[in-house]
């Protein structure tokens, strides 16, 4: 299925869930405040689904799958449209729970977990603008380098360590990536434990 045919059959499912819910069939009118409620809960079951998907399944798979210059190249791709879907996402999290919620009369609990919606994007975004363009110039550099020693096209890094160690310019960059990437896990990890933290809220508010 091509990506218009995905999105059309999303959007048709969507317009007929609104259609056909008791929100429609009990009042004459729906309100501002359910549809506001409904942005939330996209924007936020789009991003923790996306962030549980790449962190703990989609990339663990390619990794073992693919030769690591394709894994790294189709990565370097991928994790910028990745960031920024996820922070849009946040972003309408955080508006529509600050609309429902304003700041002034809103419970503590209210208040941390709009303070864990807003961590969650500013990891994000830190993840967007400054560590994943590190990673991918760093990980441009070290290809180029293992290159020149012909590694690079097998899966894992076995070779790549064992070069490492005769090669002290590819052991630093080796070195620095990690320390780069390692940074970037960490705000990935630290977005997606906000938005965990907001899935247990959004549980005890359910009526199932």
């Amino acid at each position: 299925m091509g990506r218009a045919t995905l999105i059309t059959t999303a959007v048709v499912f969507l317009a007929i869930g609104v259609i056909f819910s008791p929100e429609t069939f009990g009042s004459k009118s729906t309100t501002l405040s359910t549809y506001i409620k409904l942005a939330h809960l996209l924007g936020f079951s789009i991003a923790f689904g996306a962030a549980l998907w790449v962190t703990f399944i989609g990339g663990i798979i390619m990794f073992k799958n693919l030769p690591r210059h394709q894994f790294g190249n189709l990565q370097s791709k991928m994790f910028p449209a990745y960031f920024s879907m996820v922070g849009v996402c946040i972003a309408v999290t955080v508006a529509s729970f600050g609309y429902l919620h304003p700041w002034k009369t809103s419970s503590t609990s209210q208040r941390y977990q709009l303070g864990f919606l807003i961590s969650a994007l500013a990891f994000n975004l830190t993840n967007l603008f400054v560590f994943t363009p590190m990673t991918i110039e760093m990980m441009k550099q070290r290809h180029k380098v293992e290159r020149e020693n012909s590694i690079g096209e097998e899966v894992g890094w076995s070779k790549n360590v064992e070069v490492a160690k005769k090669n002290p310019k590819l052991a630093k960059m080796n070195k620095k990536f990690g320390m780069i990437h390692g940074l970037s896990s960490l705000a990935n990890i630290m977005s997606f434990g906000s938005l965990a933290i907001h899935s247990w809220y959004l549980a005890g508010k359910l009526d199932l």
